[in-house]
């Protein structure tokens, strides 16, 4: 498609004018005449040039094949032309989902040369995603025309749950700094830890860690340490139901909570436990069973990088039957989900029956539209309204947690920016009080 540049727009209004100068004086008609032709031989000759040299750019994406959900990246673009100079504009079609930065491009290649440009993309959706399609409007040779083709460069991208928070847990973690993220460093309690060496004698060390066989032998203070217990279990049972459609920021709760679970299931990894996952609350449900091995995490975002929140209700009980038939080995059981005040029928049952064998946790994303309401103002009738109830679901949601508290299970109620932070520590907490 060819689409008239500028200076033959201006060359055209310039013709215009001259034909009034030449309705007023006619011996100028002659000269508006011939500038008329000489115009149309120039624009078609023009355009026959710049479709002679229609597929002489080539272009080919530089870009991650996987990429993290929830962050910039950058897609390079390399240009080559064989035949002739070029210069003009390209668009990329990156999928619809993603916010771009720098586009369009300008670009001018030499004949025989490359041009490297690049542009940024707000990755924003799991999921395979495809960049389809470059659209190139190119300058004809005189610049009077602008020829557009579209050049058909397909890339699919698997976009993940954010693994970049692993890299940025595993900095902290070598410089012992994990208090900037809000990772508790408790002492450890109860008697449910290995035996891992022994040691001389420190201020802080209680006195049943004394060995005192070994004291007695080597004439000091010897004390026993311990490890934390390996080869266990954790097991998420993830809620992809509507509920969990609801957004915290740029993400959904979805997208928060695989963000937290990917980052979860590779401290647990590190710690030497088993990792699994199940899903429930869309059509195919997914059972990962627990595995120790480092190529684990990706099992983990290669299960799940493509799930996308339903618009079915959760059915608990049968998850937790799904789940009692894979699971035969204890495990500390984590269901993520939201919860309502409307979950007794299927939600109790179900927790009743995976505390029969395994630990059981719950961490219910709170969302934060209801710390908005519950903290505005009210300064008319439909603001009392709404106040009340927000009032009333945040009773209802407290009457469930202390209902599952009763029974025995641990609670996490927290917005979904906090969940990361809160599932370690939740982790670490359970971990060395020696109750998994």
């Amino acid at each position: 498609m060819l689409v008239p540049d500028r200076p033959l727009l201006v060359a055209a209004g310039c013709w215009l004018l001259l034909a009034v100068a030449a309705a007023v004086v006619p011996a100028w008609l002659p000269l508006w005449q011939t500038a008329g032709v000489a115009l149309a031989a120039l624009a078609v000759a023009d355009a026959l040039a710049a479709r002679s040299r229609r597929g002489d750019v080539s272009v080919r994406r530089q870009l991650a094949h996987a990429m993290p959900v929830g962050t910039w990246q950058t897609v390079g673009l390399r240009l080559s032309c064989d035949a002739a100079d070029a210069h003009g504009w390209l668009s990329d079609g990156h999928p619809t989902a993603f916010v771009s930065d720098g586009l369009p491009l300008r670009f001018a290649i030499a004949r025989g040369r490359w041009l490297y440009l690049s542009y940024r993309v707000e990755v924003s959706e799991r999921g395979r995603q495809f960049f389809d399609g470059i659209t190139l409007r190119r300058s004809s040779p005189l610049r009077l025309w602008q020829m557009q083709e579209r050049l058909a460069v397909r890339d699919e991208v698997r976009v993940y749950p954010n693994f970049a928070r692993i890299a940025h847990y595993t900095l902290l973690a070598t410089d012992n700094r994990l208090s900037q993220i809000g990772i508790l460093q408790r002492r450890r309690r109860g008697q449910g830890m290995e035996f891992q060496q022994l040691r001389d004698y420190r201020q802080d060390d209680s006195p049943r860690q004394i060995d005192w066989k070994a004291s007695s032998r080597v004439g000091r203070l010897i004390s026993r340490e311990y490890a934390d217990e390996r080869d266990q279990q954790i097991v998420f049972l993830l809620d992809c139901s509507a509920r969990m459609r609801a957004r915290d920021g740029d993400l959904s709760h979805f997208d928060h909570t695989l963000n937290a679970l990917l980052l979860l299931a590779w401290v647990a990894l590190r710690q030497g436990d088993a990792v699994g996952l199940a899903t429930f609350g869309h059509a195919r449900p997914r059972v990962l069973l627990p595995g120790k091995t480092v190529a684990t995490v990706n099992t983990l975002m290669n299960a799940v990088y493509d799930l996308e929140p339903s618009l079915q209700v959760p059915d608990y009980l049968a998850a937790s039957e799904t789940l009692s038939h894979h699971l035969r080995k204890r495990a500390l059981v984590i269901l993520v989900t939201n919860l309502r005040d409307e979950d007794d029928d299927t939600l109790l049952p179900a927790v009743r029956q995976l505390r029969r064998r395994h630990a059981v946790s719950v961490a219910s994303l709170r969302e934060p539209v209801l710390d908005e309401v519950l903290g505005a103002p009210v300064e008319d009738f439909a603001a009392a309204l709404m106040r009340a109830a927000g009032l009333e679901y945040l009773q209802a949601r407290q009457r469930q947690l202390a209902l599952l508290r009763h029974g025995g299970v641990e609670i996490l109620d927290v917005s979904a920016g906090e969940l990361p932070v809160a599932l370690i520590n939740h982790y670490r907490a359970r971990k060395r009080s020696g109750t998994l």
